[in-house]
């Protein structure tokens, strides 16, 4: 008998959750919330190693800016179609942005899903899983505009050290390729006030490193009418006491000001790093994607950044063989990363996304001429990371440890860690217990492209109260998982919980 059964209330078995997330930083916030519904619902997340279809509630949180991102759902939803058949009880959501797109159609093609919701109700999830139990068919139920800020809804965060903070959703620009403003809506800006506090609750909890998220970050306060809100925001987090690394993503070349500029140099805990989407080198095909930024300006801010900054890291985002793509065109986009001396770059093969103009755009390239144009980028850019790595051996650098960022961590008898500018730095596990979120001083020794080592011993340990955190979330956990299997006081919760204060609480395509 499912808890769900149980009369009156009484005892009831666990009900457990998965939440599979695709795509951008944005749905991985989103992701946060929906386990924090859940959760607040009276759902257990599923415990590692659990099966595929073990789970009583699989949730698909999707993205749709590529082309085979709705085979790749209904690929995972036909491979979980059996298991559902052989346990009548179990539920499967969709959301996201591909649900925002596509509605009715999933339930057309995958009749055996339960809940479908969009990209500005998420908070519905509870009550729309419940309503499917109870009548006994699909729920579809997409806003068109959004509800309530997501921020005042619940979150169970990823980490305990390091926290992502949504200062806006939605986007104003109309780039061809991408599809978001279309399903993520117009701009809406969170009141700075709001922001801060949720930042300054975040820290009393152990955080000691937000990222400031939205789809187009920079923009912020434009629907608010103040140009320098951004900046204003950098500064102000600054002053927040016990606040230890601030970043933000993703900005847009358009939007970055000089303040902005300013503001990370001038604030401490402002890090030395920035990740600025180039999409392309060609003016050309810059204005066929409607960036409204030509190669010389995106260089331009680079040099500023570095004149401010000079250990700062530059990452990007670049798409090779957009539509009507020329070889030129190409040689301009390597130009500008000699130029621009990238740390690292996010290379994508241009793909359709179905509902963007730039899908049915003439002069699609060839498969194998974007395949070698790719491979001629990667090439070129592996060895300016490689270059620019080596100028940090015999750096002395403060990384804060990081958790599950070293796959061969265990093997290799090594922590990880990330710098002040970003860089994933391996180290030597010292003799004293570290955590993640604790802080340690290493002395670079090698560099590889992705990576560098610090292979001698650490030369400094400072335990911290994000460390703390993450130790108070595994005690937590380790007592959740020991806890007697399948017992649970009362029915998980029905209905939308109640919102959080605001103070409780982005698809980098810009």
């Amino acid at each position: 008998m499912s808890g769900n059964d149980v009369p009156g209330g009484a005892v009831a078995e666990v009900k457990t959750y998965e939440v599979r997330t695709y795509g951008c930083q944005m749905n991985v916030h989103d992701s946060e919330r929906l386990s924090g519904l859940l959760e607040d619902a009276g759902y257990v997340r599923a415990p590692e190693g659990t099966g595929e279809g073990e789970a009583d509630v699989v949730v698909f949180n999707t993205c749709a800016v590529r082309e085979n991102a709705d085979n790749r759902l209904y690929g995972n939803l036909g491979r979980l179609a059996p298991m559902k058949a052989r346990r009548p009880g179990m539920q499967i959501a969709v959301g996201g942005c591909l649900a925002q797109k596509d509605r009715d159609t999933i339930v057309k093609k995958a009749p055996w899903v339960d809940v479908v919701f969009g990209t500005h109700n998420i908070g519905k999830l509870p009550v729309l899983l419940e309503r499917a139990r109870v009548q006994e068919e699909a729920q579809v139920e997409i806003a068109e505009s959004l509800e309530a800020f997501p921020s005042t809804l619940p979150t169970r965060r990823e980490s305990a050290y390091a926290a992502w903070v949504s200062i806006s959703v939605g986007c104003n620009n109309t780039c061809t390729f991408c599809i978001v403003p279309a399903l993520r809506g117009k701009e809406k800006d969170r009141r700075p006030g709001e922001i801060l506090a949720e930042v300054e609750a975040l820290v009393a909890e152990g955080v000691s490193e937000i990222t400031l998220l939205g789809q187009n970050v920079n923009a912020y306060g434009s629907d608010m009418g103040d140009r320098e809100a951004f900046s204003k925001l950098l500064r102000a987090c600054g002053a927040i006491e016990g606040l230890e690394r601030v970043r933000f993503t993703s900005p847009h070349p358009r939007d970055f000001t000089d303040d902005v500029i300013a503001a990370m140099a001038e604030t401490p805990n402002v890090m030395p790093q920035l990740h600025m989407p180039m999409q392309s080198g060609s003016d050309t095909v810059l204005k066929a994607m409607r960036r409204s930024y030509r190669q010389d300006r995106f260089l331009g801010i680079i040099e500023k950044v570095r004149a401010a900054m000079p250990d700062a890291a530059i990452t990007t985002d670049i798409i090779v063989g957009f539509p009507g793509e020329t070889e030129e065109d190409f040689e301009q986009t390597m130009h500008a990363v000699r130029e621009a001396r990238f740390s690292q770059a996010f290379t994508f093969q241009y793909s359709k996304r179905p509902g963007t103009p730039a899908a049915t755009m003439e002069d699609q390239i060839p498969k194998e001429v974007v395949q070698a144009r790719y491979e001629r980028l990667v090439a070129l850019q592996e060895e300016i990371s490689w270059s620019e790595n080596k100028k940090q051996v015999g750096r002395t650098l403060d990384l804060m440890v990081a958790e599950g960022e070293g796959r061969k961590d265990d093997a290799t008898h090594r922590l990880s860690g990330r710098a002040p500018d970003n860089r994933l730095v391996h180290f030597t596990k010292p003799a004293e217990p570290v955590r993640p979120g604790d802080v340690v001083t290493v002395e670079i020794t090698y560099a590889a492209p992705h990576h560098l080592l610090a292979e001698g011993e650490v030369l400094g340990v400072r335990r911290t109260r994000a460390g703390d955190a993450w130790d108070k979330r595994n005690a937590k956990d380790a007592a959740q998982a020991a806890a007697p299997a399948g017992v649970l006081l009362g029915l998980p919760k029905v209905g939308v919980p109640e919102p959080l204060p605001a103070a409780a609480g982005g698809c980098g395509c810009d």
